[in-house]
């Protein structure tokens, strides 16, 4: 290596010779050269000249030179021995154009976010958005021999002992000995990886200055091939602005960092008889013996070098070669959590909107707080996060499920799920010293997916280590068997199962966040995992004979142009037919999968549940209000989640990232499965479903992602009722991309008491305009979003015959658009405004357009506080409309000349008939059943003091009437009405209605 004397003078610029390979001694001739302009970067260039019998085969003596022999140094007379020049020199090499442009390089490199990180908006990064894990100090002893004790719970209910900061792994250790190798482990999930990121990222910004230069390399990389390579030929080729550092890697004073992440991707063997001994930097060697020997400190010895890698790869590295074992310990401590969650939600453009307005930021708030107090509550979540990768799962489902605007045509919870997985496991094998090199996700599939279906078909989401061992260990039979049992109990298991915080049931294991038993079940039975014993040997029997019969027949049709033997028929029949009969086996499997998709999505004991997406904001918010007792029976446990991830499983998108992950589910199969289900899936949907199954059922279509079968299944919903279905914007993008598939009218959509607002109807606008019943009441529509009604109404192609948009803010200046429409729409023949807030002048306004209207039929105005001389000017028009039959005018402030003004009409002779009040003179109205329907399904929203109050002068009229009445019947009528207005009133007064 160099020494500080043999390094040039800072300030000078190098050339460099390469001169041809001889034997004999090889010396190296450093060649200073003035510098061609002030500032020019150094630039050095080492030429080698081989000198034989004692005597160099060029002489340069213009310039100072340096030798150097193979066994070490030698200065020549003329270099003047200061170790401080030479030290100045490094120092210019770490401030080198070739040191700038590697950290740019690596900046732009370990920034780069993959696409699962860019819905949080365009200003998100890793340098402004992450929290360092808990690193926790260890030893060789605790991972070889880990505590039985230990567990998720008790290390979040105490902090990590020996914790020790990414800072100061370097340090010195217990005995005063300068660390240089460090082993950074894991389990997967507890970000390993993104912490290295993070690390590499502040070094490039100058935060890490104990390092002049850091060379990180991937070992999954460096896996890829076993051609032998020189240190310095792969750090070139890696990082190619190194070119002209590489030469000084291994000098004393060049402070270097060297990363080598993901150490379980490589087959180390560190024995001398495995891989030998090499100090030279220029030696081509296997990358594996580069790694080795970095580790041995035979190459760069006074490098430091930061390892990371699963629990199960540790013991690899022979502990006399590691200065420093440290555990990431995740997010063991609750504050830690907390902070991620607020440095995410409240990241300025996580919305998706970077002109984020005050409202959207105080629901970005409002999550955070109420997140805070489901992880204060020791929730099972708490445990969850325990791994950041949770975290950034939680955080991404709710970026999902209340800031998607619009919803792309592939973005989806299933494909959350399964890029969450991809992010984690990114295609590994689950032990790269196992010669089958089985895929860890396809592990993951057979063995925790067969746990998680087990718990969905018996309902069970705690499990038994009795359990667990049934799943794991029932087909064990090798020892390589064992072994990846081994490695995968070491490091993924806690990665999907974490001791159950409940109490009573802290000796059992539950599902680190329960959406993922469901999407592991789901990933069981799509791959075919569940499978009887005739389909397994099928399956191998069917491929084996398969294979053989190919050649057989070929074999006897040569024979038969020879031989025309009458046998030989019959044989090639029995040949092909084995492989037919195993394929119809085959076929059974994907009915299978069709009928347990198509039964679980329709179970009727889960009809009356919330919905899905609302299910999976109560699991990671909680429920608001007082918690549960302790000795309180729980609620059954549902999995509506798991035949929507099966069909989301089935989607071109994931089976893609399924591919890249070891699971293939091919085109083939996946078509017979749509085509197996869609006949039982159709025939279900027609039947009468609660709005929360429908839009499971529409959320189901969704995640589905098969246009040709979703616009199938949606022809055959001629009614939409998801009335008081909190329709969020996610839910609305659904609904409008599941029924955008196809351009058929839909009869009746019912959006009563929906939470609708402006941007809804933006959304669904070309959904409403197709339908023929729109039921809009209950929601929060004003003004603005009457301009979008108006707009509807006036669209060419709207169909709409039947508009309710009773209790709705609309106000005078909604009902100016709506009045538009009214003068312009050809379609609309019933119109409900009732508890609208018009007023007299909304009323006027509409009164003024209605004589341009000639398809109006009924037109409801009741309670918006109506006085005589605007309602009297309404029925005037309406007595002069082509076509408005009836017009309803009860509960306003009408006076009672004006009621009798009113009740003068008469349909036959005015055209009109207009409801007022619950009497006909001295009878009882024939709607007087449908007045008060009205009054009490609108209670809940309507201000119940003056309800009150009308129905008291209601009550008064049906005393007056039935007291100047002398037939009998009509008396029994009038007692009968009192008594449902009475009885009417008392809940009202009690508070129960």
């Amino acid at each position: 290596m160099w020494c500080p004397r043999c390094l040039p003078q800072a300030g000078t610029s190098w050339s460099r010779i390469q001169g041809p390979k001889t034997r004999g001694r090889e010396i190296t001739h450093v060649l200073p050269s003035p510098s061609t302009a002030p500032g020019a970067r150094s630039n050095f260039i080492l030429g080698r000249i081989l000198h034989t019998d004692g005597r160099l085969c060029s002489q340069i003596s213009h310039f100072r030179r340096f030798v150097r022999y193979r066994e070490g140094f030698q200065e020549s007379p003329s270099q003047p021995s200061s170790t401080q020049h030479g030290q100045m020199a490094l120092r210019n090499v770490a401030s080198s154009d070739a040191i700038q442009k590697h950290r740019k390089s690596l900046a732009d490199w370990f920034s780069h976010q993959p696409n699962e990180e860019r819905q949080f908006g365009p200003s998100f990064s890793l340098d402004t958005v992450h929290v360092d894990p808990v690193i926790r100090e260890s030893s060789l002893e605790e991972i070889l021999k880990p505590s039985p004790g230990l567990t998720i719970l008790n290390q979040l209910q105490s902090p990590c002992s020996r914790t020790i900061g990414l800072q100061n792994l370097f340090d010195v250790d217990a005995c005063g000995q300068q660390v240089k190798n460090v082993v950074l482990y894991g389990t997967v999930g507890t970000g390993k990886s993104t912490l290295i990121k993070k690390m590499v990222v502040d070094w490039c910004h100058g935060r890490l200055p104990r390092f002049e230069l850091v060379i990180p390399f991937s070992c999954e990389d460096l896996s890829q091939s076993n051609v032998p390579i020189s240190l310095r030929r792969l750090v070139t080729k890696k990082y190619l602005h190194l070119k002209e550092v590489a030469p000084l890697l291994g000098s004393a004073n060049l402070k270097v960092l060297v990363i080598l992440n993901s150490l379980e991707q490589l087959n180390l063997d560190f024995r001398l008889a495995g891989t030998e001994l090499c100090g030279d930097p220029n030696e081509p060697v296997p990358p594996s013996a580069i790694v080795v020997n970095l580790l041995r400190k035979y190459l760069l010895p006074e490098a430091s070098i930061i390892v990371t890698t699963r629990p199960s790869a540790v013991r690899r590295i022979p502990s006399k070669y590691v200065g420093r074992y440290a555990e990431i310990c995740g997010f063991s401590d609750t504050s830690l959590q907390k902070l991620y969650f607020q440095m995410r939600l409240s990241h300025p453009g996580c919305d998706g909107d970077s002109r984020s307005t005050g409202s959207n930021s105080d629901e970005r708030d409002n999550l955070v707080e109420m997140l805070s107090r489901n992880l204060e509550r020791h929730n099972q979540i708490a445990a969850a996060c325990f791994l950041p990768s949770y975290c950034w799962l939680v955080c991404t489902t709710l970026h999902f499920l209340y800031f998607t605007k619009s919803v792309p045509p592939n973005q989806t919870l299933t494909g959350i799920y399964t890029s969450f997985l991809r992010l984690n496991f990114s295609g590994e094998v689950l032990d790269s010293t196992d010669p089958t090199n089985v895929s860890m996700i396809k592990y993951v599939a057979k063995t925790m997916g067969k746990l998680a279906h087990e718990g969905v078909m018996s309902r069970q989401t705690c499990f038994s280590e009795e359990d667990l061992r049934k799943c794991f260990e029932v087909e064990m039979k090798t020892e390589g068997e064992l072994n990846l049992l081994d490695v995968f109990h070491s490091d993924v298991v806690r990665f999907f199962l974490t001791p159950c915080v409940q109490r009573g049931k802290e000796h059992t294991f539950v599902f680190t966040i329960p959406a993922m038993q469901e999407y592991l079940a789901a990933l069981y039975v799509v791959l075919g995992e569940k499978k009887t014993l005739a389909q397994r040997v099928g399956k191998e029997v069917s491929e084996v004979i398969g294979k053989i019969s190919e050649d057989v027949i070929l074999v006897l049709s040569i024979v038969s142009k020879v031989l025309p033997l009458r046998i030989l028929p019959v044989l090639f029949s029995l040949l092909k037919i084995f492989p037919r009969f195993f394929s119809r086996l085959s076929g059974k499997d994907r009915d299978t999968i069709a009928s347990t998709m198509a039964v679980e999505m329709f179970k009727e004991e889960d009809y009356f549940n919330d919905d899905v997406l609302d299910q999976i904001n109560s699991s990671i918010l909680g429920v608001e209000g007082p918690m549960r007792h302790p000795d309180e029976a729980p609620d059954d446990e549902v999995f509506e989640l798991f035949p929507i991830f099966m069909g989301g499983l089935l989607s071109r998108r994931n089976r893609a990232i399924l591919e890249q992950l070891g699971c293939s589910i091919n085109n083939l199969a996946a078509f017979e499965i749509a085509n197996a289900m869609k006949k039982t899936m159709i025939r279900n949907s027609r039947k009468w479903l609660p709005a929360s199954e429908l839009m499971d059922y529409l959320f189901f279509l969704h995640e589905f992602q098969n246009e040709r079968f979703t616009a199938e299944a949606v022809r055959s919903l001629r009614a939409i009722n998801l009335s008081s279905i909190k329709m969020t914007p996610l839910k609305c993008s659904i609904l409008a991309s599941v029924l955008g598939t196809t351009s058929h009218e839909v009869e009746e959509l019912n959006l009563a008491s929906c939470h609708l607002d402006l941007n809804s109807l933006k959304t669904l606008f070309p959904v409403l305009i197709r339908c023929q019943k729109l039921h809009l009441q209950l929601n929060s529509l004003g003004p603005e979003a009457c301009k979008v009604i108006r707009d509807l109404l006036l669209h060419k192609k709207c169909v709409v015959n039947t508009l309710r948009l009773s209790d709705n803010p609309v106000t005078e200046q909604g009902a100016k658009y709506l009045a538009e429409a009214i003068a312009g729409n050809s379609s609309l023949t019933h119109l409900s405004l009732l508890h609208t807030s018009l007023g007299n002048q909304g009323v006027e306004v509409i009164t003024q357009h209605l004589a341009q209207n000639q398809h109006l039929q009924e037109l409801n105005v009741g309670y918006n506080s109506v006085t005589d001389e605007a309602a009297l000017g309404l029925v005037e028009v309406a007595k002069r409309h082509a076509a408005l039959k009836e017009v309803h005018l009860y509960f306003n402030d009408i006076s009672e000349e004006g009621k009798r003004t009113l009740h003068a009409l008469r349909k036959e002779r005015d055209g009109v008939r207009v409801l007022v009040f619950l009497t006909a003179g001295a009878d009882v109205s024939d709607y007087w059943a449908l007045i008060l329907n009205v009054v009490q399904k609108n209670l809940h929203v309507w201000d119940s003091e003056r309800v009150q109050q009308y129905l008291t002068l209601l009550l008064q009229d049906l005393e007056c009437s039935r007291r100047q009445t002398g037939n009998p019947w009509k008396k029994a009528r009038f007692l009968r009405v009192e008594s449902e207005v009475k009885k009417m009133l008392g809940k009202i007064q009690q508070g129960t209605l």
